[in-house]
């Protein structure tokens, strides 16, 4: 008989004995602790990629980057595209005018870093050029709980924005809905829209003043081409300004 936490007696429980073995297999094989895996999804293999797997796949993806960035300056009109809004833009600014960026995600920290080598530094000293991004927690939760998700940036814009100024938004699907609502919103404010899109530019193809629709079939990848076309963008602005 064994004592029982309530002070009273609960019979012993009969146990075979286990060999040495089942005792060290048993502490070696882990319990499967939470929701077990679907059956219908693949999983990963037991054990992680070696060191040559890994580098096997990075080299793969260094040279789909770079096949891809190959397209994009293959194309005879990219270059001039990226001169001619840039000349647009520094008119609006010339004027007056700011620079408004949007984008979900890593979308919206490429936001945020065209805008700040305008404001800040790009590749030389020269006056701050007018550009913010909406990255702001206060009035994208704001906004998102008192009138959903889809209007963080129209709604922004609707505040911020004044006729003469330019709207960059990103979006590497052209399907998000709070982009495509930033879009029309834009409009009623009379800005310059540049959309930098990925696939087949989605909802928002035909919806820009100038668009890109950048190569790839994955978000990073057309990140990667959005970033380049953006930091392009910054030095043709500040040559177009006559800042260098």
């Amino acid at each position: 008989m064994s004592p029982n936490i309530l002070g009273g007696v609960v019979p012993a429980c009969r146990r075979e004995p286990r060999s040495l073995v089942t005792i060290i297999y048993a502490a070696q094989v882990p319990r499967q602790i939470g929701p077990q895996p679907r059956a219908d999804r693949p999983q990963r293999d037991a054990y992680p990629p070696s060191v040559t797997d890994h580098a096997d796949i990075i080299r793969a993806e260094f040279a789909e980057a770079a096949r891809l960035a190959a397209l994009l300056a293959g194309d005879p009109d990219a270059a001039e595209k990226v001169a001619k809004v840039a000349e647009l833009i520094a008119e609006r600014v010339k004027r007056g005018g700011k620079v408004l960026a949007v984008g979900n995600g890593g979308s919206c920290a490429d936001a945020v870093h065209f805008c700040e080598e305008l404001t800040g530094r790009y590749q030389g000293d020269r006056p701050s050029i007018g550009a913010v991004a909406c990255s702001d927690a206060g009035h994208i939760t704001c906004t998102g709980n008192d009138y959903g998700f889809d209007s963080i940036f129209s709604r922004w814009i609707e505040g911020l924005a004044r006729p003469g100024d330019v709207l960059i938004a990103l979006s590497t699907s052209g399907k998000s809905a709070n982009i495509v609502q930033a879009v029309r919103a834009a409009r009623e404010k009379d800005l310059l829209v540049i959309l930098l899109l990925g696939k087949d530019g989605g909802q928002l193809a035909q919806s820009g003043d100038h668009t890109w629709i950048v190569p790839g079939s994955t978000t990073d990848r057309i990140q990667e081409l959005h970033m380049l076309i953006l930091h392009s963008l910054v030095g043709a602005i500040e040559r177009s300004m006559g800042f260098a």
